[in-house]
């Protein structure tokens, strides 16, 4: 037995490791930075229980162990327990949303005297060993609808859970596991769909008001119709691999609607979304009657996608003014600078900034942010610590933690794509899927480029939850990395 976990703990990869204790030791001491006011001159106080420093000391140290003792169990145990994990998981965070106390809205926390446990971190766990699990099996193949149908079960239940816990931002982490069904053999269209969903949403919602020069048309609306024209000539092209069809449907829309445009401006004004409605109406019946000639289905799916995109794009401008709440309008439209809105939604985006370059090049010191130390910047120990990071160690400091947590992730996609089978393959990516989603989104949001959406940066952000999840991924994942030549 002892030589076994000797084996282990030597073939257990270092660089993660050390990677790992950089990010957790550099993300403590911008807690540090966060939590210090003038008031404080003991630097002893940083380890006091009764200062978010000092908790985040302890479950640093409670992480780390936990992580030990993932290492040592086999993957074999792994692989058999998946599906009682992920249940356990799923049955706990329903419990927690008629159990939990509403914190600031949210109820997903379940609260044990002065600490609080988050079980929405740790469904992140079971997920990936659930999905691991289901496509490792002998057989298994993507391709088959079901199989697929299963792994959006197992991915969105979790989801549905969450934001019934009325946590969106923790809930939109699991459209991160698509990455992972990409690399096992998912169709492209998929995440194609999903990228031209936001598209059509972010270019028919912030180009609405404008108006197209002279005519009464939205610039939004007509360019997410040239969009989706757009998008149906190259999946044609490349995906049905049906050149003449695609440089017919790209040739007929850009010459039609170039005259559309040039009558409406010279000759007599009139709706030129009339012709580019009719455009995509006869690209479908085009597909359509190409799919039935030549058998290929493919193109009838190209049809299906530009009369879903239309669908889609329509729900979204109905959602977007008659569902969503007023605070989420006045969050997109500051986002998409539709509406400055500094002393409300966009007062921590904007407060966020003037930390970031207050700092400079070198920044201002460690504890010496002076936007930190007078509670400038709400939230600014959790969802907004890069922002500490950028003024007190200013261009140069945020640099490097930016490279560590690329390097970090770098180095997860190397062990992931090292391993010989497909479990340790999906485990890896889902990591490197779920850290990636959390370090594009938090930066993002910091540096005002994506929406707030509410989601920790990993080892850094406060909070016992998100530190002991993110290990317990980590630390498991390394212990399975450790068996892949058996």
């Amino acid at each position: 037995m002892e030589k076994r976990r000797g084996n282990i703990l030597q073939t257990i990869d270092k660089p993660a490791i050390i990677l790992y204790l950089a990010l957790g030791i550099m993300g403590w001491l911008a807690i540090c930075g966060a939590g210090n006011s003038y008031l404080k001159s003991d630097i002893l106080e940083f380890f006091a229980l009764t200062e978010r420093t000092g908790k985040q000391a302890m479950w640093m140290g409670i992480s780390f162990i936990a992580g030990t003792v993932l290492m040592f169990i086999d993957k074999r145990s792994y692989e058999f327990s998946a599906k009682f994990i992920y249940a356990a998981l799923i049955v706990l965070g329903i419990i927690t949303i008629f159990i939990s106390k509403d914190i600031k809205g949210s109820r997903s926390w379940i609260t044990i005297g002065s600490f609080g446990i988050q079980p929405a971190e740790f469904m992140k766990f079971g997920t990936t060993l659930a999905l691991a699990s289901l496509m490792g099996r002998y057989g298994f193949k993507l391709t088959d609808y079901k199989n697929f149908l299963k792994c959006l079960g197992i991915i969105f239940l979790p989801l549905i859970v969450i934001i019934c816990q009325n946590e969106t931002g923790s809930a939109l982490v699991y459209l991160s596991f698509f990455i992972v069904l990409y690399r096992e053999g998912m169709t492209g269209i998929v995440l194609l769909s999903a990228i031209s969903a936001v598209v059509y949403f972010v270019v028919g919602i912030g180009y609405e008001p404008v108006m197209f020069e002279q005519l009464p048309v939205s610039v939004g609306h007509y360019a997410v119709t040239a969009i989706i024209q757009i998008f149906a000539a190259g999946m044609t092209l490349f995906w049905c691999r049906d050149r003449r069809a695609a440089y017919t449907m790209l040739a007929a829309n850009v010459i039609f609607s170039l005259a559309a445009y040039w009558v409406a401006v010279y000759l007599f004004a009139f709706n030129i979304l009339i012709v580019q409605y009719a455009l995509l109406v006869i690209d479908i019946v085009y597909l359509l009657l190409r799919a039935r000639i030549g058998r290929e289905g493919k193109l009838a799916w190209t049809a299906m996608f530009i009369v879903v995109s239309i669908i889609f794009f329509h729900s979204c401008d109905y959602v977007f003014n008659n569902v969503m709440k007023a605070h989420q309008k006045v969050r997109i439209e500051v986002l998409l600078g539709l509406k400055e809105d500094l002393a409300g939604a966009g007062y921590n985006v904007h407060q966020s900034k003037i930390a970031i370059g207050s700092g400079g090049l070198m920044g201002k010191g460690f504890l010496d942010g002076t936007q930190t130390k007078l509670k400038y910047v709400p939230e600014q120990d959790t969802d907004f610590i890069f922002c500490t990071i950028g003024e007190e160690q200013g261009f140069m400091g945020s640099t490097f933690v930016l490279a560590v947590f690329v390097a970090f992730i770098l180095r997860l996609q190397v062990l992931a794509e090292r391993q010989n089978d497909i479990f340790g393959r999906v485990c890896g990516y889902s990591l490197v899927s779920i850290f990636f989603f959390h370090f594009f989104i938090n930066i993002g949001m910091v540096l005002g480029i994506t929406p707030v959406i509410g989601i920790p940066l990993p080892f850094f952000s406060y909070g016992g939850s998100s530190f002991l999840g993110f290990s317990m991924l980590l630390f498991s994942f390394l212990r399975i990395d450790a068996e892949r030549e058996k």
